[in-house]
């Protein structure tokens, strides 16, 4: 599961490219009960969405001509060179080349070979989120593919990740977890992208909610759109998939409870 004691290969950001910072700030404020706090006139607009005084994620202004709104996932990384190197060579593209947030760290942002974003950080005086897995926050990463064999071979060579099969009726699904960590380093999956959906390859942040429902029809209210319709699967919770009003599509789950599963 997702923790904040972050280990290389597991996510430790989250952040969102919006066309318009205010309004993200006031669909996501409604709709998790987020705060905004501002990164200074310096960050160029950037800034961090808080829960309960905790960082959960971040958001800042598009800045590429017809780039989409989107959530892009960190992964911690010792070297954020090394890794751009390493996303190179097994056939990644490097979207920007690693460089220093003033004394926070040092990221780089890539395009896995099926053309889903990403990026890393690596840790300086900034370690990460400070909240996951409980509700409001951070919870499951899910890699959208149009090749799921190919991109788990990518990520393994970058960052060495493990993989689990999961069948199910009509398909498979695989349970993602940092090298060596087992069930307690699982973080997230990779789902084949279906042929003819409105979106393109990418990773899909989740986020835990205390009533999918609820959110489902508040995110509606506030002008975001239903990807998926609420549904429940056994002994992992109710989930939903929406977009915002500016189209960026998310996840939301309820999770099952240890002691309800």
């Amino acid at each position: 599961m997702l923790t904040t004691d972050f280990v290389p290969g597991a996510p430790n950001w989250l952040d969102l490219g919006a066309p318009d910072t205010e309004a993200a700030r006031a669909f996501y404020g409604g709709l998790l009960g987020w705060a905004f706090e501002s990164a200074g006139p310096e960050a160029g607009g950037y800034g961090f969405f808080t829960h309960g005084r905790k960082t959960v994620a971040a958001l800042g202004p598009l800045t590429d001509a017809g780039a989409r709104s989107a959530w892009t996932p960190y992964f911690q990384t010792v070297d954020a060179d090394a890794t751009a190197r390493s996303v190179e060579q097994a056939g990644g593209h490097v979207r920007a080349a690693p460089f220093d947030v003033f004394d926070e760290g040092r990221m780089g942002q890539f395009t896995d070979p099926g053309g889903a974003r990403f990026a890393v950080w690596q840790p300086g005086k900034t370690a990460g989120l400070e909240a996951v897995t409980e509700p409001g926050s951070l919870c499951w990463t899910e890699l959208h593919s149009p090749d799921p064999a190919a991109a788990r071979a990518f990520y393994r060579t970058v960052f060495g990740w493990d993989f689990e099969e999961m069948s199910f009726p009509g398909g498979s699904y695989t349970v993602l977890s940092t090298g060596d960590g087992g069930k307690d380093g699982t973080f997230g999956g990779v789902a084949q992208l279906q042929e003819g959906h409105s979106t393109p390859p990418q990773w899909l942040p989740y986020f835990e909610v205390a009533d999918c429902d609820r959110v489902v029809a508040k995110g509606q209210e506030l002008g975001g759109s239903v990807l998926m319709p609420a549904m429940t699967s056994e002994g992992i919770g109710r989930m939903a998939w929406l977009t915002d009003t500016a189209g960026a599509p998310f996840g939301v789950i309820t999770s099952t409870s240890p002691d309800a599963a």
